[in-house]
């Protein structure tokens, strides 16, 4: 039977070396699994009154239908983060909740991108950004990112064409931990509003920054098409919960087509769970104090691998400012032909489960990313074979 060709504009690196990983698992030795930014699989738990309002919330038969657009509690949850404490201009009816910030990202895209648009993304990028713009039949542009991690702005003023549609951000940056500050947001900001498109910004890292205070795009918004993803699976480690969350700048009225379509394809997936939606409100508005205690955990593991890394001849790599990965460069030199071959090699060879950088687009080319979740002593033992990989490997030159 013949299936649509779209799916083959799909593709999301982080799941696909999970293949070489599951023929690697036959062999019967360990694996270091430092490919997934899940922080529930290693030791970040869901914090427990965030657990006590889904069972309760189960418990009370709460499990039936909410509206389509999101359990209004939690919709006013939202507009008080987003508004009260980031400053982007919302209501309630500006906000829709979805099953994860992916579903979320679906029907933004889906909303708006036509055959032959295109999608300007920041180089590296987060795959399922390219997947869905070229699903709905998007191109997709990178944008350089220079290594401070402030935008080339003049880049992207070279590639909008007439059939730009949106630029994308996503702060700090999966895959490189990259923070943008609100100098280069409001310059982002100001481009898209020249040009008259749409600005995508997830923020789902927005409570885990490393060096200084982090700027949300709220606060640079004012009346540009601004439409905010954020959810609850990073900061309040609720990853297999899938909850999250899009938020249309309400001072835009250029966003009123996009509210009236984001609408009506939640109504055609009904509904999104709603005891998560319970739990997810919880999370909002109770304790916040698991969230020191992770940073603190996450900025030590980032040191570690950071100034282990370094000291590897024939890597280098840049001290994230945020979230929880690191994007080493590798000096490929005649050792590998691609990062992808650097990879695969490493696991074979070691057991060290990382993803190939060209999987985040052109410009991740000649790295790999490291997710530094893992207790320290994996995260050491990790360090210890990469540095021995690289070192035998330098030996055979």
């Amino acid at each position: 039977m013949r299936v649509s060709d779209r799916i083959s504009r799909v593709e999301y690196a982080i799941r696909d070396v999970m293949l070489h990983a599951r023929e690697y698992q036959k062999t019967g030795k360990e694996i270091m699994y430092l490919n997934i930014g899940d922080p529930v699989a290693f030791d970040f738990k869901t914090p427990k009154h965030i657990k006590m309002a889904l069972a309760d919330a189960l418990n009370a038969d709460n499990d039936y239908y909410t509206d389509s657009e999101g359990w209004p509690e939690l919709r006013k949850s939202v507009v008080n983060k987003e508004k009260g404490k980031k400053g982007l201009e919302l209501t309630p009816e500006d906000v829709l909740i979805t099953n994860g910030v992916s579903e979320g990202l679906d029907m933004v895209m889906g909303s708006i991108v036509e055959d032959g648009d295109q999608v300007l993304l920041p180089g590296p990028y987060y795959p399922p950004y390219s997947s869905y713009a070229k699903f709905y039949g998007g191109t997709i542009t990178e944008f350089k990112i220079y290594d401070d991690g402030t935008p080339d702005l003049d880049d992207i003023r070279k590639k909008i064409t007439h059939k730009s549609k949106a630029i994308c951000i996503i702060n700090p940056n999966n895959p490189t931990g990259e923070v943008f500050s609100s100098k280069s947001l409001k310059s982002i900001v100001d481009i898209a509003a020249e040009n008259e498109l749409y600005i995508i910004c997830d923020e789902i890292y927005d409570e885990i920054f490393f060096e200084e205070s982090f700027s949300g795009i709220g606060r640079m918004a004012k009346d540009a098409p601004v439409v905010l993803l954020n959810g609850f699976s990073k900061t309040y480690l609720m990853t297999g919960l899938r909850c999250g969350y899009v938020c249309m700048n309400n001072n835009s009225r250029q966003l009123d087509p996009l509210r009236q379509n984001i609408f009506k394809l939640a109504r055609v997936r009904i509904a999104s769970n709603f005891p998560v939606q319970i739990a997810a409100n919880a999370a909002l508005n109770g304790p916040q104090d698991h969230l020191p205690i992770m940073v603190n955990k996450l900025r030590y593991r980032r040191d570690l691998v950071y100034n282990r890394l370094n000291d590897i001849e024939g890597l280098e790599c840049i001290k994230p400012k945020g979230a929880f990965y690191m994007f080493p460069k590798i000096d490929l030199k005649d050792k590998w032909k691609n990062d992808l071959e650097f990879v695969i090699e490493l696991l074979n060879s070691t057991g060290v489960l990382t993803v190939h950088g060209s999987g985040f687009g052109s410009m991740g080319s000649g790295h790999f990313r490291i997710v530094y979740l893992p207790q320290e002593d994996i995260l050491n033992k990790s360090m210890d074979k990469i540095e021995q990989f690289v070192k035998n490997k330098n030996k055979d030159l």
